[in-house]
Formats: C-alpha cells, sequence, structure tokens
C-alpha cells in the first residue's frame, strides 16, 4: 500500500535537455548501485550515451540492473547488449517475444515505467524514454515530456518496488504463478541501505499500477485530487480517454467552479489520439472545462496538479493501455513550492504553445452526435472492465545475454527479437 512519505525534495526536468545530462551524469558518478527501468531504449544518439554512462560506472564495480520492455525496445543490437554485459551490466527484458511475421506480438500488458535509482539516494521518474525523439533537435516531431528528480526518503521506497520486480520477474515460473494466483506482492532480497535522510520540506507517494493487486491506484488518487479541488486542476496528459468516473469528476469540479483546465494533443504522433479525446471535447466544455491543445510538437507528458499542494509527474496516460492494462509509476507530491513551479510550466506552454478549443469549434447536432454520445458514454463506463478480460499474464523478466545465441555470428545491425527468437529461461 503506497503511503505519504516527507522531507523530500524535487526538481522538475523538462525534455530531454534537461534530463537526459543530469541521470547519465549521476550515472556515471555512482558508486554503489543503479537500478534503472524503461519501456523504450533506442540505439540511437541518446542510448549510446545511456550505454557509455553504465559501463562507466561498471567497470568500477558498481552494481547495475537495467530493465526494459520486450515490445517498446525491440531492436537493440547484440553487439549493444554485449557492450553492457561483458561489463557486468545486468540487462533484463520484459515479456520478450518473437515477432510473427514481422510484427511484435506482445502489443498489451507493457512495462511502461520509467524509473532511475542512483546509490539508493536519488531517483528519477518521469515520462521520458532514452531515445532522441526527445530532444527539440530531433525536428517537429520530437516529444514535449517532464521527469523529476527526488532525493529524500521516498527514494528507499522506490528502490525496493524496483528491487522487487527484479526478485519476481527471476523467480522460476510456478513460484511467480502461486504468488500471481494469490496476489500477494513480492518482498525484496537486497543488500541493507540506510533510508536517505530529509532533502526537503515535500510530502510524497510512490504509486504504481499492475494487474495484481494496485490496477486502479493511479486513476483512484487522480480521482481523489480533483474531486478536492477547490480553485485549479491543471491536467496535462498525452494520450487522453479515461473512463467514466475520471471524467465525471472533471465535469463536476468544472460545475462547481473550479478553473479546470486540460492540455493535450494537437500535433499527435498518433491520428487515432487526437480523434480519441475529441469524442470527448463537447461534453467536457458544456460542464465548463477548458481544453488547449498543444500545437508546437507532439506531447508526450504525463503530469497534473491541483490548487496550490498537490502535483503528480509519471509515466501513467490517461487512456485505457495506462490504466487498465500497462505497468506505470507516478510520484504524487504535496508541495506548495513545486506545484507552483509546475504550474508556472504549464502555464507558459498554454499561453506561448496551445490553442484553446472553444465550444464553436466542436459544435454538432443531429442524430450521429446523439448515437455517438451513446456510444462514448456506455464505452467509458465499461471499458475498464472489458480491458481487465484480457490475458493477465505472470510478468517474466529474461536476462539480454540469454537471447543471444551463444554459438551465432553477432551481427551490430540485428535486433535482439531477431537473435534464437523466442529463447527463454
Amino acid at each position: 500500500m503506497s503511503k505519504w512519505v516527507e522531507g523530500n525534495a524535487f526538481s522538475l526536468l523538462e525534455n530531454g535537455e534537461a534530463f537526459f545530462p543530469r541521470v547519465f551524469e549521476c550515472i556515471a558518478a555512482a558508486e554503489r548501485e543503479v537500478l534503472l527501468e524503461t519501456f523504450i531504449l533506442f540505439e540511437d544518439k541518446v542510448g549510446k550515451a545511456l550505454q557509455q554512462a553504465l559501463l562507466t560506472a561498471a567497470r568500477r564495480g558498481v552494481q547495475i540492473d537495467v530493465t526494459i520492455d520486450g515490445y517498446g525496445s525491440p531492436d537493440l543490437s547484440p553487439a549493444f547488449i554485449l557492450a553492457l554485459t561483458q561489463a557486468g551490466v545486468r540487462v533484463h527484458v520484459f515479456d520478450p517475444s518473437p515477432r510473427l511475421w514481422g510484427y511484435r506480438t506482445n502489443l498489451f500488458r507493457r512495462m511502461h515505467r520509467k524509473i532511475v535509482v542512483v546509490d539508493g539516494a536519488r531517483a528519477f521518474v518521469g515520462g521520458i524514454n532514452y531515445a532522441a525523439d526527445h530532444l527539440a533537435d530531433f525536428g517537429p516531431t520530437a516529444k514535449q515530456d517532464y521527469a523529476v528528480e527526488i532525493e529524500g526518503p521516498l527514494v528507499a521506497d522506490i528502490r525496493e518496488f524496483v528491487l522487487a520486480q527484479l526478485q519476481l520477474g527471476q523467480e522460476p515460473a510456478g513460484n511467480r504463478l502461486r504468488k500471481f494466483l494469490r496476489r500477494r506482492a513480492a518482498s525484496p532480497v537486497a543488500p541493507e541501505r540506510d533510508t536517505p535522510s530529509a532533502a526537503g520540506s515535500a510530502h510524497a507517494m510512490f504509486v504504481t499500477r499492475d494487474n495484481r493487486d494496485h490496477q486502479s491506484d493511479i486513476e483512484r488518487h487522480y480521482r481523489i485530487a480533483i474531486r478536492g479541488a477547490r480553485r485549479r486542476v491543471i491536467l496535462a496528459n498525452a494520450y487522453f480517454f479515461p473512463g467514466y468516473r475520471l471524467l465525471r469528476q472533471l465535469r463536476k469540479a468544472a460545475r462547481r467552479g473550479v478553473d479546470v483546465r486540460l492540455i493535450l494533443q494537437g500535433q499527435p504522433d498518433m491520428p487515432i489520439v487526437k480523434i480519441a479525446a475529441g469524442l470527448l471535447y463537447h461534453h467536457l466544455l458544456a460542464a465548463g472545462v477548458k481544453i488547449y491543445e498543444y500545437r508546437d510538437r507532439p506531447l508526450h507528458g504525463k503530469v497534473a496538479l491541483t490548487d496550490d499542494e498537490w502535483s503528480t509527474v509519471g509515466s501513467s496516460n490517461l487512456d485505457p493501455l495506462s490504466l487498465s492494462l500497462n505497468l506505470e509509476a507516478n510520484v504524487i507530491i504535496k508541495d506548495h513550492a513545486f506545484n507552483q513551479h509546475l504550474g508556472e510550466h504549464l502555464e507558459q506552454l498554454m499561453q506561448n504553445s496551445c490553442q484553446q478549443i472553444l465550444a464553436s469549434d466542436v459544435a454538432e447536432t443531429g442524430m450521429w452526435v446523439r448515437l455517438r454520445s451513446f456510444f462514448v458514454f456506455h464505452l467509458l463506463r465499461h471499458y475498464p472492465a472489458w480491458f481487465g478480460w484480457l490475458p493477465a499474464h505472470v510478468p517474466r523478466l529474461t536476462l539480454a545475454e540469454k537471447l543471444l545465441d551463444a554459438d551465432a555470428d553477432v551481427d551490430a545491425d540485428a535486433g535482439i527479437d531477431y537473435v534464437n527468437e523466442g529463447r527463454t529461461s
């Protein structure tokens, strides 16, 4: 069960320009341990810079565990993996699967978290992957995103969680299945570390979503914060198609006079994203919710704030994948200074890079609108349960080096999906 922890300090990191140098610096300077989880790791200039930071630490004897998602990071070359493993880095692949007719098959229940813990004293949580498209020089499709650097006692909770996931994923299949069926969280077995001392005044909570014991925790905290808002709600989310209960809280907040503003994608990386969110515009605007579409480039952020204290930053979108299928992680922060700082960034985004959507922009009448409204209403009311019917397999971690055929020639251009496909242990 997530709990509030006091004495933390948070620094907001906007986009890869702020995030990557800080993370790489901390990893390269690590003394004992680096734990890293990410959905996407590409073998581009960012991925290679991360690799170099990891190698620098590993060659000094730092214990390093890197977990990547088998769907999100499918094309790392054997040469890239071997350079890490030969230096002592343990690279774990979450649910690696063979391709079927060239297509990735492990579409659902992805490991979507983005976490780094260094020496048990500093952590990073957010939505930024290790890819060059999080840098402005990538061009018009570069992503707008956020993460936080954390110091203080909450880091111990984050570290404990990551270690528990490593243990759960590496246990024999029979043991993992029994624990899964009993809905029991694994306990970490790891060297003792002192709990970091107080670093600031922020109260915070580390909240995750999984398919066992915490299926709706992140969404529930959103709803609680919105329900308690008295002055303002600002929510910036890349993939917005939440469930009925969260939408209802947004509408109710606006109707009681709260300034509710949504920052959504105006230049989406996938057209379906804007189409889906657009189906909700009429209902939200009618209740007084203000909608801003970010137009500079694709929005990838997953942040929100209410009133003057509450904020959240993390990996969870507000769509069916994140709310019902993916494994996600957010930090929830109660701190006036951080709330105001994040609010200033989002205000600048709305003023300089967004177009406000007005009721006249979506004015529609006729039978089609009523039919569409009926369909969307019932879909949103029931989709969390429907998605829950999809197979909730037991997540498995496979060491990347075991996916490489020891007898095969190493092709630096081949991805891990294509080397001895399907072999796991």
